[in-house]
Formats: C-alpha cells, structure tokens, sequence
C-alpha cells in the first residue's frame, strides 16, 4: 500500500471546524477521509466538496467514543484514500446542559470524557501504532493535530465538564507529542477560541456583547476557516524543530492584560 499523497482522516468533520479543515486540506493536496457518526446527507455533501478539489475524498462512520471501532474506521479510511499520514481529532461534544457547576450530572461529565478524552486517547493510540509499525516515505509530513479549546485553560463554570475534558485533552496532545517526536512524528494542538460554528450559536449573542467590549483583542469571532490554515500549516509541517505546540486560535482570549 502506497501513495504519492499525504492522506487525513479528519474526525467530527461533516460541518464547522471539522469540515474546514478536510476541505483545507484536500486544497492543500491531501486525500482525505471525513468521518462522522453515521453517513448523513451533510457528510456525504463535505466528501463531494472535497472531490471537486482533485483529491480522493470518503465518508467513514464510526463513534470516536467506542473503542472497539477505532480499528475498522483506520481500516475504512485507508482502504478509501490511502495509507494515513495525519490524523486530525476534531470530533467532540459539549455539556448536555449549561448550568450551576454545582448541578453538572455524572451523564453529562462521562460523556464530556467519553468522547473528548477517552476516545481521543485510544485512537490516537491506535494511529500511531499503525504509523510506527510501517516503512514511512520521508518526502511526507506525518502528523496528529488534536482540536482542543480556550477551555483546556480558560475556566468556564457553566459547562465545568467540558472544561475538565478539554484540560485532559490537552494533556493527551502533550503526552503523545513527547513519545513520538523522535520518531518523526509531529504532534500538536489547536485550542480555538470564539469560532462561528453550530456549537456556539446558543451563545453567539451574548459573546458578541463582551467581545465588542473588550473580553478578546480581536474584536470578532473567528471562522472555522481560519482554524483549518492553523491545521492545514501543522499538517504539512510548516512548524519544523517543534514539538507538542498548543496554538491558541482565540483572537488573544487568553492573552493575561491589565
């Protein structure tokens, strides 16, 4: 099994973040696999978006949170596109319900774990072992690229849960950046901020309010297409001499002012 392409699987990427960077990178000349839960009309429409750019391009289902699919999926994407040289964790959930810290239910917390952290892990797991078990072409870039959030370090107490998972989650970015970097293996983070998408929709209207006065020093929220340049620039190894970088796509969000 070869290939002259680099080739992604992309996770969560039927729409917003996701979708961004799967297209961004079959721009940039990646084959990709754009996973998602289940086949759906908006998975199908992101592989067709990515075709017309000239690249291979397959629809993958398979729940990052179940363990004992994160085979079948790498075997999917590779039978579809080719042997993987980057894996892109963007799949993720939020809290159930925002709410008083003091009400958060163990549902929800699992949850949060479940696919945030506990997946995340495993299949990062599971693509390395494949990538360190095979001969690598040394012309491609081979890479994990984890979408976190602000709130790996930002606290917010309405959603503590989601916090705590993204905290984690960083840590795992971190933890496989130190294992596999000799071994030329690039592995970072994106930590995006306030970003147009499905998820902060609810609360769009309300951030809008702080950011005019003053929360981020860019006053306006960002675009997923702006976090996939971010990916796109780390997928292709634009950062060389680095490892386990987190990059904080939040428009200065966390940046200490006084």
């Amino acid at each position: 099994m070869s290939s002259s392409r680099p080739c992604a699987l992309i996770t969560g990427a039927r729409r917003g973040i996701g979708k961004a960077i799967a297209l961004g990178l079959a721009q940039a000349g990646f084959d990709v696999a754009i996973n998602d839960l289940d086949i759906s009309s908006e998975l199908d429409a992101a592989v067709a978006e990515a075709r017309a750019l000239g690249v291979k391009a397959a629809a993958i289902a398979g729940d990052v949170s179940a363990t004992d699919q994160h085979e079948r999926v790498l075997d999917a994407a590779e039978k579809a596109v080719g042997p993987l040289t980057t894996l892109i964790n963007n799949a993720g959930v939020s809290v159930m319900n925002r709410g008083d810290l003091l009400e958060v239910t163990a549902e929800s917390y699992d949850r949060c774990q479940s696919v945030n952290t506990r997946g995340l892990f495993f299949l990062t797991q599971a693509f390395a072992r494949r990538l360190l078990a095979r001969q690598r072409s040394a012309d491609l870039h081979h890479s994990i690229v984890t979408i976190t959030s602000a709130n790996a370090i930002g606290v917010s107490i309405n959603r503590g849960e989601y916090c705590v998972s993204k905290a984690a989650a960083s840590m795992v970015s971190k933890l496989f950046a130190a294992r596999l970097s000799n071994d030329g293996i690039g592995v970072y983070e994106i930590q995006p901020g306030f970003i147009e998408t499905d998820m902060t929709a609810p609360s769009k209207a309300r951030y809008d309010k702080l950011i005019e006065g003053g929360l981020t020093t860019i006053r306006r929220f960002g675009t997923p297409e702006e976090v996939a340049r971010i990916a796109v620039t780390l997928a292709t190894g634009g950062l060389p001499y680095t490892s386990g970088q987190a990059i904080a796509a939040d428009a200065g969000l966390l940046t200490v002012r006084y």
